[in-house]
């Protein structure tokens, strides 16, 4: 016979919530390894899944209050961990939509940092795409954020717009373009 309350992890669960280091610590420690794994499939470098990992169950940890001690622990860490890998990848994705490098192992060797001269540049670039793309119209700019930076397919965008998918891909086209030609000669 099962019910609430069966949860192996619940005693644990409930000193962790309280403050418990170590119990949350025996919670984690299990998992860590799949986590791990989960995280570097998904980001396909070992480093930065180390790095969303630590960041999770940090997060976890300051969240604390949020446990539920009749539920298991795993799926709710594997959440966090895969929202934690969407936003990673999501930051990828934005950082090589705008032209700049989106692998963070790249910026890990001193010696190949950008100088100052560069990342000047690099901003100012990226300060004239932002306005080019805030003087976009509103349809443009929103089928363009959508499905370029927040990875929307173009039948959800059409979806959230209210208007077609053909709509949608005509207005991303027409959005790209416009950066293309404005971005073309510098």
């Amino acid at each position: 016979m099962s019910g609430a309350g069966d949860n192996p992890d619940e005693a644990l669960v409930s000193q962790a919530k309280a403050g418990n280091k170590r119990a949350f610590s025996k919670l984690v420690e299990r998992e860590t390894g799949r986590l791990l794994a989960l995280a570097t499939r998904m980001l396909s470098s070992p480093s930065q899944a180390e790095d969303v990992v630590q960041d999770s169950l940090a997060s976890v940890w300051l969240t604390r209050h949020r446990l539920d001690p009749d539920k298991p622990i795993g799926p709710y860490l594997t959440t966090v961990v895969l929202n934690r890998c969407r936003d990673r990848l999501r930051r990828r994705k934005v950082a090589g939509f705008f032209g700049l490098s989106g692998d963070d192992e790249l910026h890990s060797i001193a010696d190949d940092f950008p100088g100052p001269e560069t990342l000047a540049v690099s901003r100012e670039e990226l300060n004239l795409v932002q306005a080019e793309i805030a003087r976009m119209p509103v349809r443009l700019r929103e089928a363009l954020v959508l499905v370029t930076v927040e990875g929307y397919s173009q039948a959800e965008a059409a979806e959230l717009l209210d208007t077609s998918e053909k709509a949608i891909e005509t207005r991303v086209y027409r959005a790209r373009n416009r950066l293309r030609e404005r971005f073309e000669n510098l």
